[in-house]
């Protein structure tokens, strides 16, 4: 059977990511229109909430490290020279994965009856199956990322198709069928054991089953400062919400700022899946010419994707944000607008670089002058008269000087200029264009409301 030749590892990645984000937004729209109460929605939301808060940090950090280091490192120095070799090192990373999975549902059990959530005392919504999901869940993040290594971009799309048809399926039935939103949770559950099984055949096909605890050594050196880089800059969002609740007092001004306070989806996905599946393209110096050539030519596509849907969103945002919640949440849009402002800095990628060459170590140092910056320059924003919106323009500007950073590092230190991997002229046009629309909507002077 022919492949559809326009289908590569990077669009395969990108387009699996959107069906994910897709298919769990299509479950919260069926959920609010459902006879579920508040209450209920709000409980699975926390169900993810958590389990999403306890392992988003340490999953990315795994998966970005084994990529550049793929066929390209030290303890398998030769493994990878002829392409029918199966690779230990997924294998190895697969081990990590269980790890962790395991380290984190133990402690989940151990503080279980210690913590609360929408005052269930001493407890969290359904907290045993949601131990059970974190234990499950976090391996077959690996899944797509076998297919990628291998090449095998039109089985991301197969896989994503089926899985993700089928979990629709699986959470929402029960819920128009009048059922209790604990079966939606086992539908859940019931495709991440799916998941498990498709994991189980590829790391047969693909990989050698040799346990090697010099690789992991190796591994987690690697990734641990990609650990550390994703906890902080995940944490970011928790950090504004801090100083937000300590600041005001006020749980109206909270809730105004954390509905405002999201980026455009579409931006973080396509950008996500683009650095990540550019990743192990740098792992080595021989292809790095051509690496920068299609890192700067696939952004540049991104660019003219992104930027023109993002300022059409821009323009109606004080329009759908009081039709989408409520009247009152019209203030949440101002926080919103400048949150859509951080697509500036995300569609430039020297971390790519940085990362593919394993200077992770970097990006931590970029993610520690981030938190740095952002506490005291959000408090000072606050006093100069900004107030919520202030705290929002201190996540972009630091954000800006991050990527910065990162850039003068990439220049500076491994030579590589800019326009070798940035395509400047359009990015400048379209940064000056978005940020002019900015200003024109910021003082009303367009305004569609």
């Amino acid at each position: 059977m022919k492949r559809i030749k326009f289908i590569d590892n990077i669009s395969g990645l990108q387009i699996f990511q959107l069906m994910k984000f897709t298919v769990f937004l299509i479950i919260s729209i069926i959920f609010t229109k459902s006879h579920l109460t508040r209450a209920e929605i709000g409980s699975w939301e926390m169900f993810l909430f958590i389990a999403g808060l306890l392992s988003f940090f340490w999953v990315t950090g795994i998966i970005q490290s084994l990529l550049p280091l793929y066929h390209r490192n030290k303890t398998y120095r030769k493994i990878g020279e002829n392409g029918k070799t199966k690779s230990p090192e997924i294998f190895n990373a697969f081990l990590l994965l269980c790890f962790f999975s395991l380290l984190f549902f133990a402690f989940g059990h151990s503080i279980k009856n210690n913590i609360s959530v929408f005052h269930f005392t001493g407890n969290v919504p359904y907290i045993n199956l949601l131990l059970l999901y974190l234990l499950l869940s976090s391996p077959v993040c690996l899944i797509e990322y076998i297919y990628l290594l291998n090449n095998r971009s039109h089985r991301i799309l197969q896989y994503g198709i089926y899985t993700y048809s089928a979990q629709l399926l699986l959470v929402i039935t029960p819920v128009l069928l009048g059922k209790d939103i604990i079966w939606s949770i086992y539908g859940l559950l019931a495709i991440t054991g799916i998941r498990w099984i498709w994991l189980l055949i590829l790391l047969k096909r693909y990989t050698e089953m040799k346990v090697s605890f010099q690789f992991m050594k190796e591994h987690l050196y690697l990734g641990t400062p990609l650990i550390l880089t994703s906890l902080i800059s995940g944490s970011a969002q928790y950090t504004d919400g801090v100083i937000i609740s300590a600041v005001y007092h006020d749980p109206a001004i909270f809730a105004w700022f954390r509905y405002g306070a999201k980026e455009f989806p579409l931006v973080v996905l396509l950008a996500n899946g683009l650095s990540n599946a550019m990743l192990p393209e740098f792992s080595t110096r021989s292809r790095m010419k051509e690496s920068l050539a299609k890192i700067k030519l696939k952004s540049k596509r991104l660019m003219h994707l992104l930027f023109p849907t993002t300022m059409i969103i821009m323009l109606f945002a004080r329009w759908f944000y009081p039709r989408l919640f409520n009247p009152d949440f019209e203030k949440s849009s101002g926080v919103f607008l400048v949150y859509t402002l951080l697509i500036i800095p995300r569609l430039i990628f020297p971390q790519t670089i940085i990362v593919g060459r394993k200077k992770t170590h970097i990006t931590l140092i970029a993610a520690i002058l981030e938190l740095a910056i952002n506490i005291p320059l959000s408090l000072l924003m606050i006093k100069w008269g900004y107030n919520i919106i202030g705290v929002a323009l201190s996540t972009f500007i630091v954000y800006t000087l991050s990527k910065i950073y990162l850039a003068a590092y990439v220049w500076v230190k491994m030579k590589i200029k800019p326009t070798e991997y940035i395509p400047v002229k359009v990015f400048l046009i379209y940064s000056v264009l978005i940020s002019v629309l900015f200003i024109l909507i910021d003082h009303r002077i367009i305004n569609i409301h």
